[in-house]
């Protein structure tokens, strides 16, 4: 059954370090052998159950509690307990320990009373007072020298008192042990005064008194602290990735150098080739004679024009023979050069049909034209062969 007026919900972790750090100890009983390496205790003071033990030659702590004189049943009311001790001591020093155990807590249960949970809405709290309000108090107080080494702490115990029967009840909440250390680490307990209460039923006022239904749900509200990790990181994974991407495909797609193109081929190589063509083509059979002259001249014309630096295939036989002077042809007598480009005009252009004999001969000229006019590679030959060999220029 949820009791109206606690919280039982969990708490947050602020609230459960809070209830771990408050120290509220209701200590059972008090063994005498946990006691018995310890200094002598002064005479022990029962008060309705609940047993002081002051250390030997300590000062008892002074203690002022109070209790609500009303409540209802199943909401928690608080003991408000102000516990005057030393600077160096510390109220409840062990912590949390509500044992379900010890006799304190039997007897809370016999008087009808129970402790919320610590994990709860409804913790106990210990608030230490400052200097100077715990000063102004002790002076306050009646017989108290009002010295500065005494400082105040406020506990806070939320109890529910739970009636086992419904309607009104008078309750009386049993002495409570509360535990104060020593900077030696004796522990010194003190016990509240007994506290009436009058507990009405939450019902009472009702004229029908009917069960309410249950609250509605609230929405859970939780942090999903692995999810918001593992979206963050796949995020920078997926940016670290789309950039690693782009920068390959900007490295793929650089413009490549072009390769350099092959070196060209000598014009006396082409020259040659296309001498053979003619040859081995099959003009002269079918009588094709002009085809045949044409195609021999435009070979020279090209050859001449590559070797020399001018466009032969676009020049007329004048304007080569003009152009071969002023390049100073070796190798070959320019008159020469000069009967073959008249030949070959002959043919072309005045319509003369020449034998197989000059056919052959105008081939056979380009050709020689060729071998005088191309660069030779240095040979290295005999004196004697120099001096008994023939001046012309051979093949290379």
């Amino acid at each position: 059954m949820r009791l109206a007026g606690v919280g039982w919900c969990r708490p947050s972790p602020a609230l459960r370090g809070l209830a771990v750090a408050a120290a509220v100890l209701l200590v059972a009983r008090v063994a005498s052998a946990d006691d018995a390496g310890a200094a002598v205790p002064a005479p022990l003071e029962q008060v309705s159950g609940c047993v002081e033990s002051i250390p030997s030659g300590a000062q008892r702590p002074t203690i002022l509690d109070s209790f609500p004189e009303r409540g209802f049943s199943g909401y928690a009311a608080t003991l408000k307990v102000t516990v005057e001790h030393g600077k160096g001591e510390t109220v409840l020093p062990n912590g949390l320990s509500l044992q379900s155990a010890g006799d304190a807590a039997k007897a809370l249960k016999e008087a009808s009373f129970t402790i919320p949970d610590q994990d709860g809405g409804a913790a106990a709290r210990l608030t230490p007072e400052d200097g100077a309000s715990a000063q102004s108090a002790a002076r306050s107080t009646p017989g108290d020298t009002g010295k500065s080494d005494r400082t105040r702490t406020v506990l806070e115990l939320p109890l529910v008192p739970l009636p086992a029967e419904p309607g009104r009840h008078l309750l009386t909440l049993p002495p409570l042990p509360v535990a104060v250390a020593r900077a030696n680490g004796e522990i010194a307990t003190v016990c509240t005064r007994p506290h009436r209460i009058a507990v009405e039923d939450p019902t009472s006022s009702a004229l029908h008194a009917e069960p309410k239904p249950n609250p509605p749900a609230r929405a859970q509200r939780e942090e999903f602290t692995a999810l918001k990790k593992g979206l963050l990181w796949g995020s920078v994974g997926l940016l670290a990735g789309a950039l690693l991407g782009y920068l390959l495909y900007k490295w793929l797609s650089r413009p490549k150098p072009i390769p350099p193109p092959p070196p060209p081929r000598p014009p006396w190589e082409i020259a040659f080739e296309k001498l053979d063509e003619v040859r081995h083509a099959g003009l002269l059979e079918v009588g094709r004679f002009g085809e045949y002259f044409d195609r021999v001249s435009d070979a020279m014309r090209n050859y001449l024009g590559s070797l020399y630096g001018f466009d032969g295939l676009e020049s007329t036989s004048d304007e080569i023979v003009g152009k071969l002077r002023r390049a100073h042809m070796q190798g070959i007598a320019l008159p020469e050069v000069a009967r073959f480009l008249q030949d070959c005009d002959l043919v072309k252009f005045a319509n003369f049909t020449p034998d197989l004999r000059e056919c052959a001969r105008v081939l056979e000229a380009g050709e020689r034209i060729v071998q005088q006019t191309m660069p030779r590679a240095p040979t290295f030959q005999n004196a004697p062969a120099e001096a008994g060999g023939g001046g012309g220029g051979g093949a290379p």
